[in-house]
């Protein structure tokens, strides 16, 4: 239908009742006019009806709360009460609602009509911004990924030029518990702590099911990349196995090793994993042992940081759990 034909209330200015309002019905803008004391609408076009599901002739005449829930026609209420109290002819405000789940936004301009020869309208051009916001959303947490991943290149390259450069790739099983032999007889000689951490993805096998194998190795790969820039150099980082790692904090206590891996837990459930052009988040359970505070033997030290993990897999997961600090005599090293 074309706009002239529509049955637009005489009071509306014959400007928007010509080529104005033909080129916002081609953007899709939702158009409505209302009565500013009594808040009934006069007229609305066809995106508006389709909105307030319902036509014409039920819209005209009715108010919002008679046509939408009553949260969302308390919302319009006020919108309006605020535009006509603020001695302006044109006010800009944006909504949002949720139906069924899904959200919408509209960026909103109320323009307060005066005739001369009746009472005050309002005549409000809504404009649907939800999925440029949502492609304006997705657009800043890539830029923000790009700007993490650049910032952990200069520190790389940084450890790089001082001589503190480690492995790309991580450490296998038996090359890691020869660096933890090491460094507890270390320990047991000068006296000082170290932290053993084991971290676990969460709902792997969700994944695995979800994105198929190549979205486990990106989650892998991205894991052991927020690894490398969470710790130092002279930590020793592995991948015990699927989905499973570990990390030797050198000459770090209980209470250092558990702020150090709660940041590297907000680091993974904050990192977009993008496979085949979908993105999504991962999250990491970890546990969190100490030597020689809650065992003195790396056995003891092993089941410590086991049970701990455990603990935070039972407990949800995307959490980071500490082994009991162990009472009397320290044991010697085996």
């Amino acid at each position: 239908m074309n706009i002239l034909e529509w049955p637009v209330p005489v009071a509306l200015p014959a400007l928007l009742a010509g080529g104005v309002l033909d080129l916002l019905q081609v953007e899709g803008v939702l158009l409505a006019l209302k009565d500013a004391d009594s808040g009934r609408y006069l007229w609305a076009n066809p995106p508006c009806l389709a909105w307030l599901g319902a036509d014409a002739q039920r819209v005209v005449g009715a108010a919002d709360l008679d046509l939408l829930p009553q949260a969302e026609a308390n919302a319009l209420q006020a919108a309006d009460a605020r535009a006509l109290a603020s001695g302006q002819l044109a006010v800009v405000e944006d909504h949002r609602f949720e139906r069924a789940g899904v959200r919408a936004e509209f960026h909103v301009v109320r323009h307060i009509l005066v005739p001369t020869d009746g009472p005050r309208q309002i005549l409000s051009l809504w404009r649907d911004v939800t999925q440029s916001r949502r492609d304006a959303g997705r657009l800043q947490s890539a830029l923000d990924q790009i700007e993490r991943q650049q910032q952990s290149v200069e520190a790389l390259r940084r450890q790089h030029a001082q001589g503190l450069d480690r492995p790309s790739e991580l450490f296998r099983r038996e090359h890691f518990e020869e660096h933890l032999r090491r460094e507890a007889a270390l320990s047991q000689r000068e006296h000082r702590e170290f932290a053993l951490v084991l971290l676990a993805l969460d709902r792997v096998e969700s994944l695995r099911q979800t994105l198929g194998e190549p979205g486990v190795q990106a989650v892998t790969q991205a894991m052991g990349h927020l690894m490398r820039t969470n710790t130092r150099a002279m930590d020793v980082l592995s991948q015990l196995g699927d989905g499973r790692f570990a990390i030797l904090l050198s000459g770090v206590g209980l209470a250092t090793a558990h702020a150090r891996m709660e940041h590297l837990r907000r680091a993974c459930a904050t990192e977009v994993v993008v496979v085949a052009g979908q993105g999504f988040n991962f999250e990491v359970s970890i546990g969190v042992a100490s030597f020689p505070h809650t065992a003195a033997t790396l056995a003891d030290l092993s089941q410590a940081a086991v049970r701990a993990l455990a603990d935070a897999r039972q407990r949800g997961g995307n959490r980071v759990a500490l082994a009991s600090i162990r009472m009397g005599e320290m044991l010697p090293v085996t």
